[in-house]
């Protein structure tokens, strides 16, 4: 089952020193998500999972100032019987019964520099968002605007020694 895990710079610096321990919350194309995205495809149910995973990577951003202000989604392959819905989540939410490791990864999902004041300012705005003020959702919208860039995991090392990995 292809999974999709919320993340930022500093975890996926994690990531590659030591895996991510489980549980681990993260998003896949679920039964909730086929039953609300009745009209769409494979691809099309994977990019719904892929953004929540996007919106989820904003929240992390949200409790971490300290981090990049990039949002990061890692794309895993997991066994389906490594995968469970994760109850009273997001209709896509999932909870990972084993460690992610980079040998399970299949592709990583970052922002580009373009979209970091974006991000920055949505992941601020992320409580008052969550609360219905119009404004904050508007801000929180912009950083959605943005499409995440596409690194096979083979570019991990590259990527995390990009500019854009400190700031």
């Amino acid at each position: 089952m292809r999974v999709f895990v919320p993340g930022t710079l500093p975890l996926l610096h994690r990531l590659r020193e030591a895996g991510l321990p489980a549980p681990l919350a993260a998003h896949a194309v679920t039964g909730a998500l086929r039953e609300w995205y009745v009209e769409g495809d494979g691809e099309e149910l994977e990019y719904a999972a892929s953004s929540e995973a996007a919106a989820a990577s904003l929240r992390l951003l949200a409790v971490d100032p300290g981090a990049p202000p990039r949002r990061v989604v890692v794309a895993a392959e997991l066994p389906d019987a490594q995968v469970r819905p994760a109850p009273g989540g997001a209709r896509s939410a999932v909870v990972l019964g084993v460690d992610l490791t980079t040998d399970r990864v299949v592709s990583i999902h970052v922002d580009d520099d373009d979209a970091a004041a974006d991000v920055a300012a949505a992941a601020r705005c992320v409580p008052a968002a969550d609360a219905g003020e119009e404004q904050a959702q508007l801000t929180v919208e912009d950083a959605d605007g943005h499409e995440l860039l596409w690194y096979d995991v083979t570019e991990l090392d590259d990527l995390l020694d990009h500019p854009l990995a400190d700031g």
